[in-house]
């Protein structure tokens, strides 16, 4: 048997592999980075079934549960690209929570707060980008392909991960980005730019949502653009309680995904046992 040793150029050939597989962006970067990270551990040794079986064991005492099978996850589809399979390992059990932190999930009184704060600072275009990634379920990857020809059209036409769906633009939010496009004289293309003319990336808005925190009395624990996605499914679920038409909308494809964006928090959990009275 070949010594297995990972390689800078297996390591490219694997990136190569995920990009053929029309992986998104991040999720190339992520796996790369979790790949680099065994190596380190590795130290430039040779892989086996006992230094990955060690190499788990030292997540699961230094990450989170869901961190570390999620870098677990990374390296058994490394493994499999390599024809490694002996190397796989399960991934830590845990049981599907069914209440969230309080202290992690953004309510919609702090949205609001954030958007009323970004307009204070005159920072219109950070306004808009909360209300239009909250209003429409997108992920902040997709903000490019809210275009100029696609609020016109009234909705926009997103691709990631291989699948496509059509988001729709509310009325009122519709309006407010027709007059954001005629007051900074946009011809085409994406809305949300930079200085520069390019779309605006997640880094840039991840920064300037940070930067409201103080100001709009929001924890910045809290404070991230996934979370208006969360904020987002939450609200339309709370509506429609149809799972399957929101798993649709978000681009996920499966429920068991969606599940993890509609989970009440402890404090709401509580009052519903607390509303049920069964005790006499």
């Amino acid at each position: 048997m070949h010594e297995r040793i990972i390689s800078s150029d297996l390591l490219e050939k694997f990136e190569n592999h995920l990009k053929n597989e029309e992986r998104s962006y991040a999720t190339i970067a992520k796996y790369l980075h979790d790949i680099r990270v065994f190596m380190t551990y590795l130290s430039g040794g040779i892989v086996d079934k006992s230094k990955v079986l060690s190499y788990k064991q030292m997540l699961g005492e230094k990450y989170e549960v869901s961190s570390a099978n999620s870098m677990i996850a990374a390296l058994n589809t490394f493994f499999r690209f390599t024809e490694w399979i002996d190397c796989c390992v399960k991934q830590f059990k845990v049981q599907r929570r069914i209440f969230c932190s309080e202290e992690k999930e953004l309510t919609r009184q702090e949205y609001t707060r954030l958007v009323e704060t970004a307009k204070k600072k005159g920072n219109e275009r950070l306004n808009l980008i909360i209300q239009t990634i909250c209003c429409t379920g997108i992920r902040v990857s997709e903000l490019q392909h809210i275009t100029v020809e696609a609020v016109k059209n009234g909705e926009a036409v997103v691709r990631c991960k291989g699948k496509t769906r059509t988001v729709f633009f509310v009325k009122e939010l519709r309006k407010r980005l027709l007059r954001y496009i005629q007051n900074n004289e946009l011809r085409s293309g994406a809305v949300f730019v930079t200085k520069t003319g390019k779309p605006i990336n997640r880094t840039n808005v991840w920064r300037e949502m940070k930067a409201l925190c103080k100001k709009a009395n929001v924890s910045p624990d809290k404070v991230f653009p996934h979370n208006l996605r969360h904020l987002f499914a939450r609200t339309f679920y709370g509506i429609e309680k149809d799972i399957a038409k929101l798993a649709d909308i978000l681009g996920h494809s499966s429920i068991n995904t969606t599940r993890i964006y509609i989970i009440s928090t402890g404090k709401e959990h509580r009052r519903r046992m607390e509303n049920m009275r069964l005790v006499m």
